[in-house]
């Protein structure tokens, strides 16, 4: 397979959607064993501190953003994006998995976490550079 394929716009668009469904398909399946090992067959205990409902919020979250991102992503790299919206591929997707990361790793979800923070402010920045590159190319 050629370098030029590999670094494609095309192809890297691909890697990012991918890598956006393993985040929302992990975090599912997370919640899924999560609900096993506790015995919690629906719902959770609304406590913020409390594993099972910080993963079913990730998820929930990753499941609310990822799949317009993806559709962006795909939407721009069809049609010859520049090298700013490939990157925006790249952080998009980065930012939604530190902010999945910040929601897991905080002690309590009733507190603001540092990654919670850079994930969501990343996500509405390449989210809204992904809408304007939708509307550019």
């Amino acid at each position: 397979m050629p370098l030029r394929y590999l670094l494609g716009p095309m192809h890297i668009a691909l890697v990012c959607i991918a890598l956006l469904g393993l985040l929302v398909f992990g975090l599912g399946l997370s919640v899924s064993m999560t609900r096993n090992s506790t015995n919690t067959v629906i719902g959770h205990v609304p406590d913020p501190a409390d594993r099972l409902h910080k993963l079913v919020r990730a998820h929930g979250n990753a499941a609310e953003y990822a799949p317009m991102m993806a559709i962006l992503i795909w939407v721009v790299a069809s049609r010859g994006p520049s090298s700013w919206m490939v990157w925006t591929f790249v952080a998009a997707t980065a930012f939604r998995y530190v902010h999945a990361a910040g929601m897991i790793l905080s002690p309590t979800l009733a507190r603001p976490h540092p990654l919670r923070f850079a994930g969501a402010v990343g996500t509405y920045l390449a989210g809204f550079a992904l809408v304007v590159a939708t509307l550019t190319v």
